[in-house]
C-alpha cells in the first residue's frame, strides 16, 4: 500500500476509534421510573451499555491501524472487510436510535430497574449517537481507502522477493522483451536484470539450469 493510502486510511482509523470511544462515554438514553412508593428516578444509560459493541468497536479500530503497517498483499483486502465491518457495526445502533427512538421497555432492562418500578419515560439523546454514526462512516470510508490500494502494497511486496525470484522474473522480462525480433527490452528492464544478478544479454543456451552464464563465469 502507498504511503499516502496508509497515512490517509490511518488518520481516518485512529478519528473513528476516537468518534466511538466518545461516544460509548457519553448519556445515550434517560429512562425515567417509578416504583410507586418514592420520587422518580432518573437513570442514565451511556453508549457503552445502551450499544455494548461500542468500546470493543474502538478497540478494533485502534488494532486496525497497527495491522495496516504489518500487513501486505491478500491479508490487506481481509483488512479491509474486516474494518467494513467495523463501520457497519457502529453505524446501525446508532441509525436505529436516531431513525427509530427508544424503545422503554429494552430501556427499563438495561437500566437494571426493580421488578415493580414502571418506566415513565426513556428519551433519547441523539448526539452521542450522531457522533457514533460518524464514527462507522470513517471507519467505512477507512475501508474503502484500503481496498482501493491494495493492489500498489500488492507490488510492494516484491521487494522483499529472495534475490533468486528477483533474477528470475528479471529474466522473464528481458525474455518475453526480445519474443519479437524488432523489439528491444526496456532499459529498466535491462537494468533490473542486472541488478538481480543476471545477464540481459545472455542467451538461453548460453544460461545453465540456475540462469546464471555457463563456462563458470561469475559476478
Amino acid at each position: 500500500m502507498k504511503r499516502g493510502g496508509v497515512g490517509l486510511a490511518a488518520l481516518l482509523l485512529a478519528l473513528a476509534a476516537l468518534a466511538l470511544w466518545a461516544s460509548s462515554r457519553m448519556t445515550w438514553v434517560r429512562v425515567v421510573s417509578s416504583d410507586g412508593l418514592g420520587e422518580q428516578q432518573t437513570s442514565s444509560l451511556v453508549g457503552g451499555t445502551w450499544a455494548a459493541a461500542t468500546t470493543p468497536l474502538a478497540i478494533a479500530a485502534i488494532a486496525a491501524v497497527a495491522a495496516l503497517f504489518a500487513i501486505r498483499g491478500r491479508w490487506t483486502v481481509l483488512l479491509a472487510v474486516l474494518v467494513a465491518l467495523v463501520g457497519v457495526g457502529a453505524a446501525v445502533p446508532a441509525v436505529q436510535l436516531i431513525v427509530s427512538g427508544v424503545d422503554p421497555e429494552r430501556a427499563g432492562a438495561l437500566a437494571e430497574l426493580p421488578g415493580r418500578a414502571e418506566v415513565l419515560s426513556a428519551e433519547a439523546s441523539r448526539a452521542p449517537a450522531a457522533l457514533a454514526l460518524l464514527g462507522g462512516l470513517l471507519a467505512l470510508a477507512a475501508a474503502v481507502v484500503v481496498a482501493r490500494t491494495s493492489r500498489s502494497k500488492a507490488g510492494l511486496s516484491a521487494r522483499y522477493d529472495s534475490p533468486a525470484v528477483r533474477r528470475e522474473r528479471a529474466e522473464q522480462d528481458v525474455r518475453s522483451a526480445a519474443v519479437d525480433a524488432d523489439e528491444e527490452p526496456s532499459e529498466r528492464a535491462i537494468w533490473d536484470a542486472l541488478d538481480s544478478g543476471a545477464d540481459p544479454t545472455a542467451t538461453d543456451d548460453a544460461r545453465g539450469a540456475d540462469g546464471r552464464p555457463r563456462g563458470g563465469e561469475t559476478r
